[in-house]
């Protein structure tokens, strides 16, 4: 590799040094810190020929250079190039710091709700379930209509069940977004919980309650520093938690720095809950009442004074709102506007709208579920984009949208254009309903067919878009969760790139075998495998496993990788045969549970990964996870010499196979006799892939 010129063209693709805040690098990637991401040619840099790929992950432009390349590459450009270096720390917090306070804003909004999507997920299909159960689909001779509960009223505990079992995630939102958001801001997460808790005391006016207890004139107050406050709750609301719990978490952490000991322990938790616990309720919720009060009456008048623009504008800011919490107020707009129909009123336009927002939200979801590759993500793409075409938008905005980014804003603009449609062709609703699908339910009955015209076009926009843009400028961010493990970053990067390796001029002469596995050395007589521990397949050792993949223990090539993920052959440069067995017995689980990493012919350095196991899955199925090493070509060589024991880490000595005697003893391997002793080699030419595969399966 020519390395001063691989510097100056990744300077020179990348927008010069000037375009880069910070840069550091790892094993085989430069980790860049970029300004502006608009001035990178990553597709040029993708044909560079010594470049092994780009993507951007944690905040940071990645560039796979190769091992032994990447840190000269990287000297380069700091000494010619004038790149401010730092440590990868460091660029994770630069990272962490780049972009405009919205982009930041969200990226807080996604680590908060990461851990609590799975109540979210499972609270919103639940509540599509309940919808379904019911919706009125029926119609009765008067023309009212009822749904399956109505109909089969065995159901209707069934139902109830299932609704109070699904609100409760979202009722109770405030105490699981307190936990999260504490975490994130390094408060007491008990502590948040705490605040949320408070924020939804039954002791306040549910926030669903605010319309009917206004006007029947039930709020109560109370009367604190002359002022008057209501005492109403926060129900499903987000973003007065979220301030709430970061005034907590900011008291609590200058407390800690002034108190010590049992003044601490004690007076810490008080001050800081009573300190916030007044602000809460006597300033931040009155302020969050009055901004989603001043918003609907905003959207409101626009709608009605701007037309097919209003509701542009309109579809474009719901899913926003959605993420505030502040849409709970919308009822209190919308029941006047149903209820005007008594008197030649249309109904209300905001729940047409709302049900274009979540349908656009929910089809980009599902667009990032037919894109990606990354189980987990496909996982809550699936089971989010599901629940928000049936109404119910938080998994899909939280779990997949928000956290992507190109989705969320992409089921923006296609809510926009619904919100117009909405709008141009008069669309009304008779009733609140779930905002979706099958929210034709709850509209006016002469506007369902354009209704449900209207919401197909919104899914199709939104659905093509994300696809389009998911198989362009956004497939990078579908590899998955960008908090990867550093370490199976390098180890996935390494494998993609097996074909780029090139082996030391030393690796002719390397004879050590080292620790596949993080785990505890073992003799091989130790193995619960008489054909392991008699030596019947040849000498070796062998790890019981902690964690982590299985990676070669040796510079060389593949030469056998059976299809199930549990065994491994691999010639090294200097000619030693190996059999990595995973396990006992594993064949049997068929490729469950392990992900394999290499083929037939890949060349490998020691360290680079064969196979990634689930060990906890493997043990629970029944299976030993203990895994010998063996030396299939024994007969070539004089013997081993043992120097693992004890905990090892992934490449650290485990044998060394000695050389045949120069004097020609019969160790050398040219005697017939002594070939029938030992187990015959993996990459003999004279075995059939069959046979090979089958003496494994025996084992």
């Amino acid at each position: 590799m020519d390395h001063a010129r691989v510097a100056k063209d990744v300077l020179t693709y990348v927008g010069g040094a000037d375009n880069i805040n910070a840069a550091a690098h790892c094993a085989t990637r430069l980790r860049l810190v970029i300004n502006d991401m608009d001035k990178v040619d990553q597709k040029a840099l993708d044909k560079d020929p010594d470049i092994k790929g780009t993507f951007i992950a944690g905040g940071m432009f990645q560039i796979i250079v190769g091992p032994g390349d990447v840190d000269i590459v990287f000297d380069q450009m700091v000494q010619t190039g004038g790149v401010k270096e730092v440590s990868k720390d460091e660029a994770k917090q630069e990272a962490a710091k780049s972009g405009n306070v919205v982009s930041r804003f969200i990226k807080v909004i996604a680590d908060i709700f990461v851990p609590i999507l799975p109540a979210l997920i499972a609270g919103g299909l639940m509540m599509a379930i309940n919808n379904v159960l019911t919706a009125g689909f029926f119609e009765n001779a008067d023309g009212t209509t009822y749904g399956l509960t109505d109909r089969y009223t065995w159901l209707g505990d069934y139902a109830d069940l299932i609704n109070l079992v699904s609100s409760a995630a979202f009722a109770f939102l405030p105490v699981l977004v307190g936990f999260s958001a504490a975490k994130r801001f390094g408060g007491n997460v008990y502590l948040g919980a705490a605040m949320g808790a408070a924020m939804v005391s039954t002791n306040l006016t549910s926030a669903y309650d605010i319309q009917t207890a206004t006007e029947a004139g039930t709020i109560e107050t109370w009367q604190l520093f002359g002022l008057s406050v209501d005492k109403i709750g926060y129900q499903a609301m987000v973003i007065p938690v979220l301030c709430v719990v970061w005034i907590m978490s900011a008291i609590e952490k200058w407390l800690h720095k002034r108190l010590s000991g049992t003044a601490d322990f004690l007076l810490t938790p008080l001050i800081t809950l009573l300190v916030t616990g007044f602000l809460t309720f006597v300033i931040v919720g009155p302020l969050t009442r009055e901004l989603s009060d001043g918003i609907t009456a905003g959207l409101q008048w626009l709608y009605n004074t701007a037309g097919p623009l209003g509701g542009l504008l309109f579809g474009l800011v719901y899913s926003p709102i959605v993420v505030t919490g502040l849409h709970q107020s919308f009822p209190a707009v919308e029941l006047p506007l149903i209820d005007q129909m008594r008197t030649g009123g249309a109904g209300s336009f905001i729940f047409p709208i709302a049900s274009m927002a979540n349908v656009a939200q929910g089809a980009v979801a599902l667009a990032v579920f037919f894109l990606t590759k990354d189980a987990k993500l496909k996982g809550l793409a699936g089971a989010g984009g599901a629940s928000a075409v049936f109404g119910i938008t938080e998994p899909a905005i939280f779990g997949v949208n928000l956290r992507l980014r190109w989705p969320f804003f992409i089921g923006l603009g296609a809510a926009g254009i619904g919100g117009a449609l909405v709008s141009l062709l008069d669309i009304h609703s008779q009733a609140l309903g779930a905002a979706g699908f099958v929210g034709f339910v709850s509209i006016v009955p002469d506007d369902i067919i354009r209704y449900v015209f209207v919401e197909l076009v919104v899914f199709a926009l939104a659905f093509g878009a994300a696809f389009a843009y998911g198989t362009t400028r956004g497939r990078a961010s579908l590899a998955g969760d960008e908090a990867v493990d550093e370490a199976e970053l390098e180890a996935e990067a390494m494998a993609e790139h097996a074909e780029a390796v090139e082996f030391s001029e030393d690796a002719a002469d390397d004879l050590l075998v080292a620790s596949p596995i993080q785990g505890h050395a073992l003799p091989l007589s130790e193995v619960e495998d008489a054909t392991f521990a008699s030596g019947m397949l040849g000498p070796g050792m062998a790890v019981s496993p902690t964690e982590g993949p299985v990676v070669s223990p040796v510079d060389g090539e593949v030469i056998a990788a059976f299809p199930t993920g549990h065994a491994y052959g691999l010639r090294s440069v200097s000619g030693i045969e190996l059999l990595v067995h995973v396990g006992m017995d594993t064949v049997q689980l068929d490729g469950e549970h392990f992900t394999p990493k290499v083929k037939v012919g890949d060349k490998v350095l020691r360290g680079m990964p064969l196979v990634e196991v689930d060990w906890s899955a493997v043990k629970a199925a029944g299976y030993k996870t203990v895994t010998p090493v063996v030396v299939s070509n024994a007969a070539s060589f004089s013997g081993i010499e043992e120097k693992g024991s004890g905990t090892l880490l992934r490449g650290d000595e485990l044998f060394v196979v000695a050389t045949t005697s120069s004097e020609g003893s019969d160790t050398g391997g040219n005697d017939p006799e002594a070939e029938d002793d030992v187990a015959p080699s993996v990459s003999d030419d004279s075995e059939t892939a069959q046979e090979k595969e089958g003496a494994v399966e025996v084992v």
